[in-house]
């Protein structure tokens, strides 16, 4: 059966906040992740929570799976690229501001009975 894949590109968010939402849901059952994820009080959980939902539904449309038998079998967050702006500070200096952001991945499989 083929994996069943889904990504969320420029998140604006950096990848090792991304990461400690990801880390939860990497090997657990879809249904008890999404669950999880709806209580999770972080800011990444929302967006992994919405791509995780987009690739079961892939799985239901596409392939006719059930989403009782997948699993997160990867998921991953990989940092995408950083806007650099400036901000201005004392004595004519400027002050760098990073905005990071990152791309997360998630590839389920199906559980074999």
């Amino acid at each position: 059966m083929p994996d069943i894949q889904a990504k969320l590109r420029f998140l604006p968010l950096s990848a090792q906040k991304v990461r400690l939402v990801v880390d939860m849901v990497r090997g657990k059952d879809v249904v008890e992740a999404l669950e999880m994820l709806r209580f999770v009080q972080k800011r990444a959980a929302h967006p992994v929570r919405k791509l995780l939902a987009s690739a079961v539904s892939n799985a239901e449309e596409n392939l006719g799976i059930s989403r009782d038998d997948l699993y997160v079998a990867t998921i991953f967050a990989d940092e995408a690229p950083t806007r650099r702006w400036r901000r201005f500070g004392a004595r004519g200096r400027f002050k760098p501001i990073l905005r990071r952001t990152s791309h997360v991945t998630v590839i389920l499989r199906e559980r074999s009975a």
